[in-house]
């Protein structure tokens, strides 16, 4: 099995998970960024993290456990939960995934990739009002990533 490294070869599959904090939201994608299609993709996650209001292991999804087949440059992304959602229940915030994956010659890949997810805490990002709310005259607002938490703490 083949660790890899910075130094990635261009003609064969590079497999990363990555979250992704995108207003507020985080998302969790499984990319090959490499030029060459990957198969036979699993992810093992050293803890295990829910999603959805705590409705649903994330870290579960057949997603993770099996993935046939991925092209070159293509990513898979799922909903985790909001942030503020997401920190209110104390889910993990340092998670690590292992991947592993094979090239169309059958060799296997791993990597080891580290997330902290606690850096999320203190982004700020604008939150749209509804439709509703613009009708109103409301203004967008500016929150954190965990700013759900002080809301409930301070009423905001």
């Amino acid at each position: 099995m083949q660790q890899t490294g910075a130094g990635v070869e261009c003609d064969r599959p590079e497999v990363i998970v990555d979250f992704i904090f995108r207003q507020g939201i985080f998302y969790v994608a499984v990319a090959n960024v490499g030029a060459a299609p990957a198969h036979d993709i699993a992810v093992k996650f050293d803890k295990p993290f829910r999603g959805l209001g705590g409705e649903r292991e994330i870290s579960s999804l057949a997603l993770f456990r099996r993935l046939p087949f991925l092209a070159p440059r293509k990513a898979i992304e799922t909903l985790l939960d909001s942030s503020a959602a997401y920190f209110a229940r104390r889910e993990p915030t340092r998670v690590t995934a292992e991947v592993t994956w094979r090239d169309s010659e059958r060799r296997t890949y791993q990597r080891k990739i580290v997330h902290d997810l606690a850096v999320y805490k203190d982004i700020a990002y604008i939150v749209q009002p509804s439709a509703r709310a613009v009708s109103g005259g409301s203004a967008p607002g500016v929150r954190t990533g965990s700013s759900g938490i002080w809301e409930k703490k301070h009423g905001g």
